[in-house]
């Protein structure tokens, strides 16, 4: 483990966070965030 556990826990809890995000703003959003990413 040492400092490397340290780092996974970090870049687990980013990634979910990142999921949700990216998930979440496009229902909240709506249009905007779909133009910005995609442009549909």
């Amino acid at each position: 483990m040492g400092t490397f556990g340290g780092y996974t826990q970090w870049a687990v809890v980013f990634l979910i966070i990142f999921v949700l995000f990216f998930l979440l703003v496009p229902s909240f959003g709506g249009g905007a965030a779909t133009s910005c990413a995609g442009g549909y």
